[in-house]
């Protein structure tokens, strides 16, 4: 089969299209032919290794697992003899958490343990909407839910709310019944109007901290404001939720904004809360759920081929992608 594989950490130019064995299928396994696999921030920390605090999980000196991507959407190919909850045929989405090399994305075949966050699709949604909804959108879902606790008639600013995550955020504070206020680039405006916000505030041309409005909770994708201004746009009891950030620095990158937030919450009226999605296929399935209830749909700005990932990851490491970049295979 035709897979994406590094042997080093690098710009996308370690990134080879190569011939490699199909992964094996065990007693417990799901093989899924891929269709449409999402391409996420995620992807290109590991392919260069940065922060280093990822080489944890993939190898210090060198990628131990040599495969990458993390969501995806296909066809079941084959089971293993105590699979039940899928079978043959089936179209499913779904993704990994860790680095492996048999479930990474970026291949013609992937292969899941059966307990794995791996769900039948959603009936109205294309593979390729399908491979963009997972991470992204369980960060969107986790922030609001879990994080600012968000409720019907609550004032919610999204910061970033033209990318991956924000087009997800957008739509699932509308879901919750919140007035939202979206805040992204000029390209933009009309198409995170289109998605739900309430408002949308272009920020090369006005502040959203100094508009004067509060809000009772601000989910965050950039990171590009200070903590005073932070503190002048929430409520007394609002709260911050910082979904990623800026990568700055080598050994803790984009996990330097949340460890200092961390520090700060205990000294402020509102709450400053840091998160990292993770797996649930509950959540997941809760998300496709809305996907066919027409709640929520992805924003999807380009598609790729397998072959012109490194052009993928690219574009998408510029940050300047509307909604998410899918690879179709």
């Amino acid at each position: 089969m035709k897979a994406i594989r590094y042997d080093r950490y690098g710009s996308p130019d370690v990134l080879e299209l190569r011939d490699v064995d199909p992964p094996a299928v065990g007693d417990d396994d799901v093989l899924v032919s891929v269709k449409a696999a999402a391409v996420n921030p995620l992807d290109f920390h590991f392919m260069r290794g940065t922060p280093y605090v990822v080489r944890s999980m993939s190898g210090l000196s060198r990628p131990k697992p040599i495969g990458l991507g993390a969501d995806l959407a296909g066809r079941v190919e084959a089971v293993g003899r105590n699979v039940t909850r899928l079978r043959p045929g089936d179209e499913v989405f779904g993704g990994r958490a860790m680095p492996e090399v048999r479930s990474a994305a970026f291949a013609e075949y992937a292969c899941f343990h059966q307990d794995a966050m791996l769900l039948k699709k959603p009936i109205n949604l294309t593979f390729e909407e399908a491979a963009a909804i997972p991470v992204a959108a369980l960060s969107a879902l986790q922030a609001l839910r879990d994080k600012a606790r968000v409720r019907a008639g609550q004032r919610v600013l999204v910061n970033g709310a033209g990318g991956g995550v924000g087009t997800f955020a957008v739509q699932l504070a509308k879901a919750y019944g919140a007035e939202v206020t979206g805040v992204c680039g000029t390209g933009n405006v009309e198409m995170v109007r289109s998605i739900g916000a309430d408002h949308v505030v272009d920020y090369t041309r006005d502040d959203v901290t100094r508009a004067g409005r509060r809000y009772d909770a601000m989910i965050d994708m950039v990171g590009n404001h200070s903590l005073s201004a932070i503190r002048r746009v929430l409520a007394p009891k609002g709260v911050l939720v910082a979904v990623g950030g800026p990568v700055k620095g080598l050994w803790l990158g984009p996990f330097t904004g949340p460890l200092k937030l961390m520090a700060l919450s205990a000294v402020v009226s509102q709450r400053l809360a840091p998160m990292l999605a993770r797996t649930s296929s509950e959540d997941l399935e809760l998300l496709r759920d809305f996907a066919e209830a027409g709640k929520i749909t992805p924003v999807i700005d380009r598609t790729y081929p397998l072959k012109e990932l490194p052009e993928a990851v690219r574009y998408l490491e510029k940050g300047h992608a509307r909604g998410k970049v899918v690879i179709t295979i």
